[in-house]
This record gives C-alpha cells, structure tokens and sequence, in this order.
C-alpha cells in the first residue's frame, strides 16, 4: 500500500512507542522503520517547531475523547525537505488502560503544489481582473472628461463669442444714450422757449404741432429714451452673465463669488423657468417655476468658476426636468380622476419650486451649496447609481447620463468635495455640494 501504515501505543504512564511502522516511512519521512520503533521521537521531530503544539494537542484530544485522530501538516525530512502530510488513525483503549492507534500517514505535497499552483493562478486572475476593472474606470473617467473638456470648449466658445459679439453694439448704443439724452432736452428747452416767445407761430407750424401731438410727444420722448437705457443695461448684465459663466479666461484656480455664478447660471436658464405652464388643479394654473434663494454669508471660494457653473448648470438643469415630468404627469392625472388627484396633491406643494441655500460648514472651512426641487423624486436603486457614467432615466436622445458624472468628477475629485443627494419617490430631491474655501 502507498503511504506508512503504523500502530503508535499510548502508556498510562504518558510515554508512546510505535509497535509496528511499514517500510513506506523509508520513502516518505527518509527514515528506517526499525529506528522509530526504537525511538519514536524521530517522527515527532519531524513536525516544524511551530505546528508541534497542535499536533500534541488533536492526539490529547483523540485519547480522552476515543475519536479518530485526523491530521494535515508538514513534516521535515533529515535531508531538509518539506513535505505535506495526510495522516488519520482509529483508537482503541485496551484493557490495561493504554491507547493503541491504526493509522496511516500519506504524501499529499502534489496536490497541495496544485492547490497552491491553482491558488496562484487565481490570485493572478483576480487581480487582473482588478486592473481590468481599473482600466475600465479610468477609460470611463477619460471619456467622460474628454466629452466634458469639448463641450464645456464649445459651449464656452459659443457663449464668449455671442458675449462679444452683442456686447459691441449694446455699448455702442448705451454710450449714444447719455448724449442722445442731453441733445433731445435741449431740443425740448428750445421748443419752450419758441412757445413762449411766440405763443402764435405761423399756421402751418400749428397744423404740424396738432398733426404730430407735440404735447404728448414732448412729454413721451424722455421717457422713451428712459426705457431704452433701462434696455441696454439689462441687455449688459445678461453679456456680462454670459461672460461670467464661460470663464474662458480663467483656467486656473482662483477665489471666486458663488453666488454670481448661481445667478447667472440662473439667467441662462430662465427661458425654461419662465416658458412652462402646467394646469395641476381644476381651473388652476400656474405659469413658471419658482426660485427661492436664501444665499448666505459666503466668502469668496478658491475654484475652477467655470466648471463650479457647469456643476450647477447640471443640477438646476435635472431639477427643471423633474418639475416638468411631475406636474406634467399631475396634470394628465387630475384630468383622469378629478378627486383622487386633489386628495394626493394635499400632500404636496401645488407650485413647482426650486429652493437654493448657500451656508457655511459649522467648522467654516467648506461652502455648502444645498439644491432642491418638488419633483418626482428618485428610488434607492437610481440613487445609487446616479453620479456612474452614461447613466440615465430620461427618454432615448434626451439625456446622455453624463451630467452628473462629470459634476461628481468636477467637486469630488477636482476640488476635494463633496457631492450627494438626499430624495425619496414622491418628496423631490435635494443635490448638496461641499467645496473647501480654500484649495
């Protein structure tokens, strides 16, 4: 038979002897057979150091309790070898009290060699499999940057440039205004003049004067040129938005008012804020969403402007989406089930609003920007995966999943922020944006 077959004898009085070993201990342990008979610690010698303890221990364990005595371990061979043991014996008490055991010991180092070889290659597979998985991420993370660097390229471009090209002849005009202003109230004053001097001017000066109404358009011209000036400058403050939200000049990292992009982020999308008309109740209708700002006391924040603008374009953007999708699905209901609508609605803020916070952290060393909405809401399962790469729940061709990808790359790991969102189904959802004062 492969392996050593043995008796190994347990006195009452602790010593052991090995009563019988077979000549397999030759080719497994490269000891004779005779010598352990002689001298049983030859084969306990063999256990290393460190295993000898558990190894005394199972055969205590197998002579109180008379159960079989099981074993895997190494051994060491006079000639310094290691190899891996398989042992197992049956013990059976005699009647002068002392424990004889029927074992056998066999070589398993193959296979253990296999299981290790076999735990190397899995080791190995894992861990390509890991950097895979890596590549995978930061092919991503590159995609989604290059796709977020040429747009925000393009939009900037498109933004500065229609900036510039509007902002020329609005300062053309706004510059003309003053003295334009001053021309006409001269003209006024000399008109005066002439009608107090010549309070009855010749006939055909009083048909033009009745023809063109010169009471009224004496007293209208001023304020025409009023309006106009309030015109361009309003016309100034949305270029100068618009300028303030490309940023292309300002690439590098520099201490920057985050209400300013707030507000203008919230210019370049008032044409959404202000264009939806949705019906939520009978004869009821609300037109717009409503902004409620409560800016706090906030210092000037060291960032990227332009990418922090894209942040906000990004969730102020999602939250229009969400306004539109529930009061539009509202409206579809309450035209359906005219009670049953107006007992879920009790629930809830009847007006589409978007509600913007800015604070500082209680350690005062971040800004936190907190953007809600009473929309939709979201489940736990989109929340979870909200901020991966080409994720969405909009319709084909109307989102990319992209937006708040790159607005988590932009806070988390361009500035050392923090980006979350807080919603249940129903109830809305709130975006919260931590970024340091200082970078």
């Amino acid at each position: 038979m492969p392996g050593v077959i043995y008796q190994f004898q347990l006195r009452p009085d602790g010593s052991f002897c090995f009563p019988y070993i077979s000549s397999g201990l030759r080719e497994i342990y490269e000891l004779e057979p005779q010598a352990v008979q002689n001298n049983a610690q030859l084969m306990f010698a063999t256990v290393p150091p460190e295993d000898r303890e558990h190894f005394n221990e199972l055969i205590g364990v197998s002579a109180q309790q008379l159960q079989p005595w099981r074993w895997e371990g190494r051994c060491m061979t006079p000639s310094g070898k290691i190899k891996w043991i398989q042992g197992a014996a049956r013990p059976e008490k005699l009647a002068n009290g002392e424990i004889l055991w029927d074992g056998l010991l066999m070589d398993i180092s193959d296979r253990k060699e296999a299981e290790e070889a076999l735990r190397r290659s899995e080791e190995k597979l894992r861990q390509k499999a890991s950097e895979l998985q890596a590549t995978l991420l930061e092919l991503q993370r590159t995609q989604t940057q290059l796709i977020q660097n040429e747009k925000m390229s393009s939009l900037g471009q498109m933004v500065a440039g229609v900036a510039h090209e509007i902002n020329n002849p609005v300062s053309f005009i706004y510059g003309n205004l003053i003295p334009a202003s001053d021309y006409l109230q001269d003209l006024l004053e000399l008109i005066e003049l002439y009608q107090k001097h010549y309070p009855e001017p010749v006939p055909a000066i009083q048909q033009l004067a009745a023809a063109i109404d010169l009471d009224f358009l004496t007293g209208d011209l001023p304020k025409m040129l009023g309006s106009m000036k309030v015109g361009a400058e309003r016309i100034r403050e949305i270029v100068l938005s618009l300028r303030n939200f490309s940023r292309l000049d300002e690439a590098e990292m520099k201490p920057v008012d985050l209400h300013e992009g707030l507000d203008s982020t919230l210019l370049i999308l008032q044409h959404r804020l202000h264009s939806q008309t949705v019906t939520w109740e009978k004869n009821s209708r609300h037109s717009g969403i409503e902004i409620i700002k409560e800016y706090g006391n906030l210092p000037l924040v060291e960032c990227y402007a332009g990418q922090i603008n894209q942040v906000f374009m990004n969730i102020i953007g999602n939250a229009i989406d969400s306004l539109e999708s529930r009061f539009a699905i509202d409206a579809l209901e309450e035209a359906e089930e005219q009670g049953e609508k107006r007992a879920r609605l009790s629930k809830f803020s009847s007006t589409p609003l978007i509600r913007i916070r800015t604070y500082l952290s209680s350690d005062t060393c971040r800004a936190v920007i907190r953007i809600s909405d009473n929309g939709l809401g979201m489940t736990e399962d989109v929340k979870m995966r909200l901020f991966d790469p080409f994720f969405t729940t909009k319709p084909v061709g109307k989102g990319t999943g992209l937006g708040l990808a790159i607005a988590y790359q932009i806070v988390v790991e361009k500035h050392g922020g923090v980006l979350k969102c807080i919603s249940t189904p129903g109830s809305g959802a709130e975006f919260c944006i931590e970024i340091p004062i200082c970078q």
